[in-house]
């Protein structure tokens, strides 16, 4: 069996694995994208990684109705604990918050190597994601963003490069400096979104009685409106 297309979201990651790539894919679900990576020819060989049971065996039926057994390896573990060191150069993680994304990567930074490419795809919390990234030592070659099925997804595409790039403001950070430059309709629409739902809590706390925390928390959300003011202004 083959799979004939992936979804417009596992797409957009697909098509940052380098060729002939050896591919991790971390919470793999299905394992529908080292399948058809594998299928495709873009991926030589691949690790489908499952931590809950139910999803680990829907990727092991998935790689066996697709006889590709001997290209792709389906391990039961949490995050990168079901590679080792070294063993591939291409790690994908999508679908989870970023939060999540960050404490795999933070927990498995001895699995990581200079000649690993990371793609990740939080559904939520990109900015926590670059922001590991940077501290890391690792650099943003590239992003994209995309609607599909009535929700917006950012894919964030990075290398570890010895040359350092300059450090990221505080506005590629939250909005991303790739999606920044481009701002397509998915990233308007996110922003415009975003910054809504701000103002909204916003006029909610200013019915709220003062205080010192509440104060805080309205500057932090004014600060953000700004932010993403200026970021759809560039």
């Amino acid at each position: 069996m083959n799979i004939e297309q992936l979804s417009k979201r596992l797409d957009a990651v697909y098509q940052y694995i380098p060729i002939q790539a050896v591919l991790a894919d971390i919470g793999s679900d299905h394992a529908y994208l080292p399948c058809y990576a594998v299928q495709t020819g873009r991926a030589v060989r691949a690790i489908a990684g499952e931590v809950a049971e139910g999803p680990f065996q829907s990727a092991l039926n998935q790689v066996i109705e697709a006889d590709l057994s001997t290209k792709i390896d389906v391990r039961k573990g949490d995050g990168l604990a079901v590679i080792s060191p070294g063993e591939v150069n291409c790690i994908t993680i999508a679908g989870m918050g970023g939060a999540l994304i960050t404490r795999i990567l933070e927990e498995g930074k001895d699995k990581l190597t200079e000649q690993t490419r990371l793609i990740l795809q939080p559904n939520i919390g990109g900015n926590q994601v670059r922001k590991w990234l940077e501290r890391n030592g690792w650099t943003i070659v590239n992003e994209n963003i995309l609607e599909e099925d009535e929700h917006i997804y950012e894919i964030i595409c990075a290398d570890f490069l010895k040359e350092k790039n300059e450090r990221l403001t505080e506005l590629e950070i939250l909005m991303g400096p790739f999606l920044i430059k481009e701002k397509n309709q998915a990233f308007r629409q996110k922003w415009q979104g975003e910054k809504e739902q701000l103002v909204r809590v916003l006029q909610s706390l200013n019915l709220a009685k003062p205080s010192e925390e509440t104060n805080e928390k309205k500057e932090r959300i004014r600060h953000e409106i700004n932010l993403i003011e200026e970021g759809l202004r560039q």
